[in-house]
């Protein structure tokens, strides 16, 4: 029933995009996903297997191509494109009428009914839309978003004594402001050899055979370990930062720019900066702290954060460098950190609080 799902869900969506992209060749305008969902029940009566699935589902996913298309006008980029069942990672959503049964460890869905499951916490308050995936390694999860009723604590006022100054790399993870650096693990990279193995054996076992199945099971398990080692290094740094500091101060980067450089490519994806920069952004509005923005054209690494004066013959290898105004010695990504903190409590140079 999952896979069932899964797969109308998906189908759905590909006949809605087909719909939405043949009015406008031929209109010139959009169709609403109002109009589309009223479509649905036609589509039914040509496919009659749709209807063993349940219709918010599939109302669904019309809503996750409307989101698609107002991200993509919006952010001008990722034109919505057809989905492939071929894609490891398979989701379908359920609006509402599932039941939760704690004691005995089950989640009731629509069409499907009871499942066993392995709740991980209790929750109170509302709950909204529950989501169904699969991982590649073939592992299901049940993600309710629950509305709590709570108010989001108040934001209180800082000062630079307690403001944090962040600055991102591949050398070190993050520099900060008092001094302290971050070792960057490298998962990623530390796991390559291994990696390369996995996906030489995978290249040489038959199409369709169950040995190719195999290994390809044992590539997406170790890619699932890499990236549960990345999320939760990253957990536990972005709660240790928010928790000691009542401001974040940062640096906007240009990382779709920055990986057109091959030779740091691979480090910058294993970093996964943005991916570090989300979780502080929603856990500042959890405990009511303050993330800070400067623009990514600060010459932040340039500047001595002492006198001010402006180093423009530093390059990328200067790990090092003596201002010559002041005589400060300065640590190249220390000194970019202390910046970025300045600049962000300087309010002319702040950018979206």
């Amino acid at each position: 029933m999952f896979f069932q799902h899964f797969g109308s869900c998906r189908f759905v969506y590909n006949w809605v995009l087909e719909q939405k992209i043949k009015t406008y060749e031929q209109d010139g305008k959009s169709v609403s996903r109002f109009t589309l969902n009223t479509m649905i029940t036609k589509l039914k009566e040509e496919h009659e297997w749709l209807k063993d699935i349940n219709s918010q589902s599939l109302q669904g996913a019309t809503l996750n191509l409307e989101n698609a298309f107002t991200k993509f006008f919006r952010e001008k980029k990722g034109f919505p494109k057809f989905k492939s069942r071929r894609n490891p990672v398979q989701s379908f959503s359920v609006p509402q009428f599932y039941k939760m049964n704690y004691d005995n460890n089950k989640v009731k869905l629509p069409k499907i009914g009871w499942i066993n499951t392995k709740i991980h916490r209790r929750f109170t308050g509302i709950g909204k839309t529950a989501n169904v995936s699969r991982t590649p390694t073939g592992k299901f999860y049940i993600s309710i978003l629950v509305d709590d009723e709570q108010e989001l604590p108040v934001k209180p006022i800082f000062n630079e004594k307690v403001t944090v100054g962040i600055d991102v790399g591949i050398k070190d993870f993050a520099v900060l402001s008092n001094g302290e650096k971050i070792e960057n693990p490298k998962y990623l990279r530390h796991s390559t050899k291994s990696l390369a193995f996995l996906q030489r054996r995978l290249s040489k076992k038959q199409k369709g055979s169950k040995n190719k199945a195999k290994a390809r099971f044992a590539v997406s398990k170790l890619h699932e370990k890499i990236s549960n080692q990345r999320h939760d290094f990253q957990h536990t740094l972005s709660t240790k930062l928010i928790s000691e500091n009542q401001a974040v101060a940062l640096e906007t980067l240009n990382i779709s720019g920055m990986l057109k450089n091959h030779c740091l490519a691979q480090s910058i994806v294993d970093a996964s900066w943005s991916s570090f920069v989300n979780k502080l952004e929603y856990k500042v509005e959890w405990y009511g702290k303050t993330i800070l923005r400067i623009g990514q054209f600060e010459p932040s690494t340039k500047i001595c954060n002492v006198c001010g004066f402006h180093n423009g013959k530093l390059t990328l290898a200067d790990r090092e460098w003596k201002c010559p105004d002041c005589n400060t010695n300065h640590n190249r990504d220390i000194n970019a950190a202390i910046n970025i903190k300045k600049f962000a409590l300087n309010k002319q140079n702040l950018i979206g609080i």
